[in-house]
């Protein structure tokens, strides 16, 4: 089994590492395979696995890249409609085929149709919640994006990328480290460098600028309306939403308000209650915060500035028995709480 641990001497031997670790992975793959590339869809998922498929194009039979839910973030279907993006709808768990299957900018932990399969590789940039078995686990939480990763692998194996693959790997370390204003290191500004000269940057602009609809402005409207401030902290519940990015969409702009370092905005969606969390990044670690909070009782996990949880309502219904408007945003205002010890 092949884990990488990310320190200072290892980005110091970053030219002789990479080519090592790209064998490593090229060793678990034979050529009759048919791989699937598993994600749950945001930028830098889709570029990193567009990268991936680029890398075993013809070292294996077949490469598939699978979403496990519907795209519906504007700038994401801007981005995988202009760019062609080959994504697959995985339906349902039992309906996948593949002879091996691959984790990107993800892991088994984060999702629970993620947590059914065995994975053959897994590539990520989130701090890890359990232990991966995986014959092939490059794990690197100290990187802004998977995406950087990716862009390694792409240079050690002397392939220069296409203008879709660049502006996908572009785009993807953009949105994760917020255009650098989030947690960022050399090498994710080192693959932004290299990576600008084969983006088309008219498709860039576009995918960026695709926000919103005027269907979304509602639950601004609901934020404000609903919004509860404890502290440094705000809380907003919205309800069912059609999409869990819309709940992204409201915490990144509630934290815009002066004086407010944290926001928490929470829905249900899928017959879960979704909860997104962002905050200023000084000093905090909204990951570790919701593992804490939500950990014991559904998916949760993220970085310091930045942090999601899927809880399923079967299961709250177990803990808070009502499962009124009121009574989710309070307990999800309870448990994270700026007075709560744990």
């Amino acid at each position: 089994m092949s884990h990488i641990e990310t320190s200072p001497q290892l980005h110091a031997l970053q030219g002789e590492t990479w080519p090592l670790q790209l064998d490593a992975l090229y060793s678990c793959f034979r050529s009759k395979d048919s791989v699937l590339i598993m994600i749950d869809p945001d930028p830098d998922a889709m570029g990193s696995a567009l990268a991936l498929k680029r890398l075993l194009w013809r070292k294996v039979a077949a490469v598939s890249i699978g979403i496990i839910r519907k795209i519906s973030r504007l700038n994401n279907l801007m981005m995988a409609r202009l760019l062609r993006l080959p994504l697959v709808l995985l339906e349902s768990p039992d309906a996948v085929k593949a002879d091996k299957f691959v984790l990107v900018d993800g892991q088994p932990s984060h999702n629970e149709f993620f947590g059914r399969f065995q994975y053959t590789a897994v590539i990520d940039h989130h701090p890890p919640n359990k232990p991966i078995e995986a014959p092939f686990c490059d794990v690197r939480p100290d990187y802004g994006a998977t995406s950087t990763i990716m862009t390694q692998y792409l240079r050690a194996a002397g392939v220069q990328p296409s203008q879709t693959i660049a502006t996908a790997l572009l785009y993807g370390i953009k949105t994760d480290t917020r255009n650098f204003e989030r947690h960022t290191l050399v090498e994710d500004i080192d693959a932004f460098r290299y990576l600008f000269e084969y983006v088309d940057h008219n498709i860039l602009r576009k995918v960026e600028i695709s926000d919103l609809s005027l269907a979304d402005t509602k639950y601004f409207h609901k934020a404000f309306t609903r919004k509860h401030v404890v502290k440094d902290r705000i809380f907003a519940y919205l309800d069912e939403v059609p999409s869990s990015d819309i709940l992204v969409e409201v915490a990144e702009f509630l934290l815009k308000i002066h004086d407010i370092n944290w926001s928490i905005v929470s829905g249900v969606y899928q017959d879960n209650l979704v909860i997104c969390i962002r905050n200023d990044g000084r000093h905090k670690d909204a990951g570790r915060l919701v593992r804490r909070a939500f950990g014991a009782i559904g998916c949760a996990g993220g970085h310091e500035a930045m942090a999601r949880a899927e809880i399923p309502l079967g299961r709250l219904r177990e803990i808070i028995g009502d499962l009124s408007s009121t009574s989710l945003d309070r307990f999800v205002r309870r448990r994270l709480s700026p007075f709560k010890k744990y």
